[in-house]
């Protein structure tokens, strides 16, 4: 194969993907996702764990106290969360299906001191968002009041309990969970599977435009023009990873080790490449052979992600700082698995080249 083919078949296919409306419009949704990381963060954090939103709400809801007074009152018209509203039982469940109220707290007359226990009954609409976060707000003040139960009956203790003493925790999980366990990941890997998708459609519209006896009568042997498509696809990766690197560190999420994780994924994102571009080879149909290559990344997909030392576990770590010596057993998995799919397809692309050249 001579370089020089292979860069002119780069070049051709460069500028016709400037051209390409697709490629273009999974770009600029990379592109919105990495500018506005931090609010979906938000977002899809919710999706999940719609708790996680009440450390960002200041709203004050309106809640209804129904029943004996107790020190829970107190608690609640405290809180700077809540405004409290005194009401019988029937109406304030009717305000709050009319969404006047967000909660109804009902407590009956049973004495703190009481032999029988306190059974506070909570009245929220179903499957809201806003009672999922009233619902975490009451919680510490519940917890309070039963704090205060638990003293007054404490003499009803005849064994001494066994304390339990938990290390503290800090806040900022799920924040860390969604950008280094999804959004990076994400990210840096999307444009693999966008290349793979496109170095297909590249191959497949040479068979479908009958445009390979052009190819095949000009100097450019069949091999060069399949590597050609393959390079130019390949070349997207890097761009896009460093676009998307960018602007995370403009959103100010630090990113360590970015050299490594640079090479990772570029040596990472030839595999499935070399793969879409064997299974155009194969199938020679643009619908045929993206439905085959769909399903097959699905299934190579969850058998990665099954192992633990797998490339976009690795980004995770390296990304925070914690890889170790593993980073350089993943990449050199992921480097002989890459070498081993450039000799099939050079191997295979010479067959279907000699095939074109008797036929």
């Amino acid at each position: 194969m001579k370089a020089k083919n292979i860069a002119i078949i780069v070049k051709k296919e460069l500028r016709g993907l400037m051209n390409e409306r697709t490629i273009l419009l999974a770009i600029l949704l990379q592109l919105f996702v990495a500018l506005f990381s931090s609010f979906l963060m938000v977002g899809l954090t919710s999706m999940y764990d719609p708790s996680s939103l009440s450390k960002y709400s200041r709203f004050r809801y309106s809640v209804a106290y129904v029943g004996n007074d107790s020190a829970l009152n107190d608690y609640l018209s405290n809180s700077r969360d809540f405004t409290v509203f005194s009401m019988e039982l029937s109406p304030a469940v009717t305000a709050l299906q009319e969404r006047k109220l967000a909660a109804v707290v009902y407590v009956p007359d049973t004495a703190p001191d009481a032999q029988d226990p306190v059974k506070i009954t909570l009245y929220t609409l179903e499957n809201d968002l806003q009672s999922a976060i009233v619902n975490v707000k009451l919680k510490d003040i519940f917890l309070s009041y039963e704090k205060d139960l638990r003293t007054l009956r404490k003499a009803r203790i005849t064994e001494q309990p066994v304390p339990l003493a938990f290390n503290p925790t800090r806040g900022g999980g799920d924040f860390f969970e969604f950008v280094y366990g999804l959004l990076i990941p994400l990210l840096l890997f999307m444009p693999a599977i966008i290349a793979s998708a496109l170095v297909i459609d590249l191959i497949t519209e040479e068979y479908q435009h009958e445009t390979l006896e052009t190819l095949i009568a000009s100097p450019v042997t069949f091999s060069e023009m399949v590597w050609g498509k393959v390079i130019a696809c390949e070349i997207l990766i890097p761009i896009q990873a460093g676009a998307w690197i960018f602007l995370l560190v403009i959103n100010r999420i630090a990113i360590l080790n970015i050299p490594q994780i640079f090479v990772l994924v570029t040596i990472s994102s030839l595999v499935p490449i070399l793969i879409g571009a064997l299974t155009a080879l194969h199938y020679r149909e643009r619908t045929a052979a993206q439905f085959i290559f769909s399903t097959a990344l699905v299934v190579v997909l969850l058998l990665i992600l099954a192992i633990p030392a797998n490339p976009l576990n690795m980004v995770t770590r390296l990304a925070v700082g914690s890889a170790g010596t593993g980073q350089w057993l993943v990449l050199a998995g992921v480097a002989v698995a890459a070498v081993v799919f450039s000799v099939l397809l050079q191997l295979y692309a010479g067959k279907v080249g000699r095939e074109h050249h008797a036929g």
